[in-house]
């Protein structure tokens, strides 16, 4: 697992394949997503700290929203990705290589800086994952991922609003 964690910090295509088409691999990215959470959460609470601040997040709604995020982002792409674009995949493929993209953000355990780095080294990890993933060239990479984050966005809004609205009869 360390291997494949250096092999998506170098961004190598080759590990993303690997992890693609290793089926027992589904249990490491979410191990890597929730370790990539708990630095997050971590760093979150030093940053916090070093401002003065309270502790920081939540480490168990860090963890939650982290492992659902990934699990709706796997599908949103793999739905949009092969339903718009004609990539070829299926979900588990999709929630292995999207979950090791997650790696560079324990770097976000170093506070102020390493959450930017590592969300921007994930991103760039993520679509490198999604475009392999789905077997994609760049264009079509390039769209998966913007629908998709449009579609998320939108879903993230609707939740929000439901689950603020819901507290409103509590």
């Amino acid at each position: 697992m360390l291997d494949r964690v250096i092999g998506v910090f170098r961004l190598d295509v080759q590990t993303f394949e690997e992890i693609e088409h290793d089926t027992t691999a589904t249990g490491q990215a979410a191990g890597v997503v929730v370790i990539a959470a708990i630095f997050s959460g971590i760093g979150g609470a030093l940053g916090a700290n070093i401002a003065g601040g309270g502790v920081g997040p939540n480490f168990l709604a860090t963890l939650v929203s982290a492992v659902v995020g990934w699990v709706l982002w796997s599908w949103l792409t793999y739905v949009i990705g092969t339903g718009l674009f004609d990539g070829r995949a299926d979900l588990g493929e999709m929630l292995r290589v999207i979950g090791f993209a997650y790696a560079p953000q324990i770097l976000a355990v170093i506070p102020c800086v390493g959450a930017l780095v590592g969300a921007l080294w994930s991103l760039v990890a993520g679509f490198i994952a999604i475009r392999q993933g789905l077997d994609l060239d760049n264009t079509k990479a390039f769209l998966t991922v913007f629908v998709g984050f449009l579609v998320y966005v939108v879903l993230s809004v609707v939740m929000g609003l439901f689950l603020g609205g819901m507290s409103l009869f509590v």
